[in-house]
C-alpha cells in the first residue's frame, strides 16, 4: 500500500474534527438539520485552515443517505465515493487551470442534468479568485437562478480579488488561523498513533513555524519525521526545516535591551556562519520586541502570544527588565531601519549597525524624559531650601576665589580617565563634569565649582546625588576622599549686558541644551 502524507491521511472526515472553526462547523451542522441551505457557498481564510476539508464534509452530509445531527456517516456509498473523490454528483474544481470562460460554459451545460444518486449535484471550486472577469459574469447568471438540484462552494485565500455581485449571492464564510495550541494537541494526537517520540518543545517549534495552518504544521511533521526517523531530537527540526532558534532570538534581545553591543557582534556572526537568512532573522527580532511589549501590555498575553509557557516566562522576564518606554523605542527604532536591510546589498553589516545603535539606545534621552527632567529641575529652583540645609551649604561653600584647572596628585590617575570611569557608571554626572573648567584634587579632599556648568547649581543639592558622587569619586581614586563645593567670586551682574548674559544660570542652561536663541525678555 503506498504512503499516504499525514495531511491527508489525517484530514478530518466529520464537522467535530475540524480544528479551530467551530463557528463555522456549527453555522453548517444547524443548516442541514434545519434544512435552511443556501445555493452557493464562499469559504475564505489562509492556506491549510481547513477550507476545502470542510467543503467535503458539508458535501458529504448534503448527499449522505443516514447523516445524522448534521454528520456524513462515512460509511454510505455515497459519502465513501466523496472521500475517494469518485463521486460523479460532487465536482472538485481548480480555478487556477480552470479560470476561462470556455469552462464556467461547460459547466453550466452540465448543470442542468440531474445528480446520479444522490440528492444534489455539488460543485467546489478552490481559488475562484483567478477565475477571469468574462469567466466570472459568465458564472454569475447561474447563481442568480440555480436549479434545485445544484449547489456550489467556493473556497479562497484572497476573497477581495472576488467580484462584489459574486459575493453579493454566496453566503460567506471566514476561516480563522488556528491557534498554536489546537495545533499542537493535533500533533500531539498524531504522534500518539505513528508511534513517533518528539518533545513538547520540539511540537511547539513546528506548530509555531506553521503559522495558523493545521496543514503545514502536517507537513512540516512528515519532513522532520522522514530524516530522523521515529526519534525526532529537538536541533533535528530546527537544521531540518532551516529554523533560527529561538534561544538565539532571547539571547538577541537580553544583548540589546543590556546594551551588550559586543555580544550583538557575536550573535550577527554567528547566525551568518550558521546561513541564516539576515532578513528572516531581522523580522524574528522584531516580533520578539513586538511580544515583549504584549506581555507588558496585555492582560492575557498567552491568547495573542501563542508561545509556550517557558518562552512567555523568559519574555515577561525580559519585559520587566527593559520597561515599556524602552521597549516602544526599539520596536520603533527597528520599524524604521527595515528599509535600510531590505535594499541594502551588505546585510551583515546593516544588521550590524542597526544592532549595536540599538543596543545603545538608552544612552539616549526621549523627549518625553527630557520634559521630566527639566520639570524637575524646575520643582527643585522653586523650591525653598530648609534653615538646617542652608546653614550646612553656607559651611560647606567657601568665598575665597577658585584656583584654575590643575593636574591631579601623582596617583597615577588622569581627570580624564576618571570622567571616563564615571561615563560607565552614571551618564547624567558624567556629563555635567565634562563641562566644568576647573577643579582641584588634594590629598584629601575634591573641590568643584558650585554653579558653573549645566544644572549644578541645583544638581548636587540634591543629597541623593550628591552621595552618588562622593560614592564614585572614592571608588576610583580608592580613597575617602571629600567632595567639597566652593564658590566663586567672579559671578557676573545680572544686570549688566543684554541678552543671554541677563538670563539666571539654570534658564541659560536649558538654552544651552536645546540650541535655543532668546528673542524677548519683555
Amino acid at each position: 500500500m503506498p504512503y499516504e502524507v499525514f495531511a491527508r491521511k489525517w484530514r478530518p472526515q466529520v464537522f467535530e474534527e475540524v480544528k479551530g472553526q467551530e463557528h463555522i462547523t456549527q453555522t453548517l451542522k444547524n443548516a442541514l438539520t434545519s434544512d435552511r441551505l443556501a445555493h452557493a457557498y464562499l469559504f475564505s481564510g489562509a492556506r491549510g485552515v481547513g477550507k476545502t476539508s470542510v467543503a467535503r464534509i458539508f458535501a458529504k452530509a448534503l448527499n449522505c443517505q443516514q447523516s445524522q445531527g448534521g454528520n456524513p456517516c462515512n460509511t454510505c456509498t455515497s459519502c465513501i465515493e466523496i472521500t475517494n473523490g469518485s463521486s460523479v454528483d460532487v465536482q472538485e474544481i481548480d480555478g487556477a487551470s480552470n479560470r476561462g470562460i470556455d469552462e464556467i460554459r461547460n459547466l453550466r451545460e452540465n448543470i442542468r442534468y440531474l445528480p446520479s444518486h444522490g440528492k444534489y449535484r455539488i460543485y467546489i471550486i478552490d481559488e475562484i479568485h483567478m477565475l477571469t472577469l468574462p469567466a466570472f459574469n459568465a458564472l454569475l447568471k447561474t447563481l442568480e437562478e440555480p436549479p434545485e438540484h445544484v449547489k456550489f462552494i467556493f473556497a479562497t485565500t484572497e476573497p477581495h480579488k472576488v467580484p462584489a455581485t459574486i459575493l453579493s449571492r454566496c453566503q460567506r464564510f471566514d476561516f480563522r488561523r488556528i491557534p498554536i495550541l489546537e495545533i499542537e494537541q493535533q500533533i500531539k494526537r498524531i504522534i500518539k498513533e505513528e508511534g513517533i517520540r518528539i518533545s513538547d518543545s520540539g511540537i511547539s517549534v513546528i506548530a509555531r513555524e506553521a503559522g495558523g495552518s493545521l496543514r503545514d504544521a502536517e507537513s512540516l511533521l512528515d519532513q522532520v519525521v522522514s530524516f530522523t526517523g521515529p526519534n525526532v531530537e529537538d536541533d533535528h527540526i530546527t537544521s531540518v526545516l532551516g529554523l533560527i532558534d529561538r534561544d538565539l532570538i532571547y539571547k538577541t534581545s537580553q544583548a540589546i535591551i543590556g546594551g551588550d553591543s559586543k555580544l550583538c557582534l557575536e550573535i550577527i556572526d554567528q547566525v551568518y556562519n550558521y546561513g541564516y537568512d539576515i532578513k528572516v532573522f531581522y523580522r524574528e527580532i522584531m516580533g520578539q520586541f513586538r511580544n515583549l511589549i504584549v506581555s507588558l501590555i496585555s492582560q492575557e498575553p498567552s491568547q495573542i502570544m501563542d508561545l509556550p509557557d517557558n518562552e512567555l516566562k523568559e519574555t515577561k522576564k525580559q519585559a520587566k527588565h527593559a520597561g515599556l518606554e524602552r521597549l516602544l523605542q526599539s520596536l520603533s527604532f527597528l520599524i524604521n531601519r527595515e528599509a535600510d536591510l531590505r535594499y541594502t546589498n551588505n546585510p551583515r553589516i546593516a544588521l550590524e549597525a542597526i544592532l549595536l545603535k540599538l543596543s545603545r539606545l538608552m544612552e539616549y534621552l526621549s523627549f518625553d524624559e527630557l520634559i521630566k527632567r527639566i520639570e524637575d529641575i524646575e520643582k527643585r529652583l522653586n523650591k525653598p531650601i530648609p534653615r538646617e540645609q542652608s546653614k550646612d551649604l553656607e559651611a560647606a561653600f567657601s568665598k575665597k576665589e577658585y584656583p584654575p584647572k590643575e593636574t591631579p596628585p601623582d596617583n597615577g590617575k588622569k581627570w580624564s580617565e576618571f570622567l571616563r570611569y564615571l561615563a560607565t557608571k552614571n551618564k547624567a554626572i558624567a556629563n555635567i563634569l565634562r563641562e566644568w573648567k576647573s577643579y582641584t584634587v588634594t590629598e584629601h579632599t575634591l573641590e568643584l565649582p558650585y554653579g558653573e556648568g549645566s544644572f549644578t547649581g541645583s544638581y548636587f543639592d540634591d543629597p541623593e546625588h550628591y552621595e552618588q558622587l562622593v560614592a564614585y569619586v572614592q571608588d576610583f581614586f580608592q580613597s575617602n576622599l571629600k567632595v567639597v563645593f566652593k564658590k566663586r567670586n567672579d559671578r557676573k551682574d545680572l544686570r549688566k549686558g543684554s541678552g543671554e548674559d541677563r538670563l539666571p544660570g539654570p534658564v541659560k542652561d536649558i538654552v544651552d541644551m536645546f540650541e535655543g536663541k532668546i528673542v524677548s525678555q519683555d
